[in-house]
């Protein structure tokens, strides 16, 4: 399977992301962009997004770059660090990108609408021997 099929494969099992309204901008091996736009269910009693929004667009951004490579990959490890408060309203776009060299530690930088950095965030990833199939 190539990259795009395997994440749509991946997508179409995600009902979370789904229910996140995750947008998958664009998909090619070692590389993924994805969106979603901060809705008032989105958000925290502080009425800003909730923490866990960043972080999920992000794994969900990493899941896909790691599983290109065509092999089943999970997370082994994972943390977030916050740099900017995110709004309703506010549109998150997380992008990754790696090399087979680098695949096993992947960066996601997950920027707003004025392209300002707003969360890190970075992960270990286990390949596992099973190859993705249609």
């Amino acid at each position: 399977m190539n990259p795009k099929e395997i994440v749509n494969q991946m997508f179409s099992n995600d009902s979370f992301s789904q229910w996140l309204d995750v947008k998958i901008e664009e998909v090619i091996k070692g590389r993924c962009v994805v969106s979603l736009q901060v809705s008032n269910l989105l958000t925290n009693g502080f009425k800003i997004a909730h923490g866990g929004i960043a972080y999920s667009l992000a794994d969900s951004c990493a899941a896909f770059v790691a599983n290109s490579f065509g092999f089943i990959a999970i997370t082994k490890s994972s943390y977030i660090y916050y740099l900017k408060k995110v709004n309703k309203g506010d549109h998150l776009t997380a992008h990754c990108a790696t090399t087979e060299l680098d695949k096993k530690n992947l960066e996601v930088q997950i920027k707003n609408q004025r392209q300002e950095l707003v969360a890190n965030y970075s992960c270990t990833i286990h390949y596992t021997n099973e190859q993705w199939t249609s």
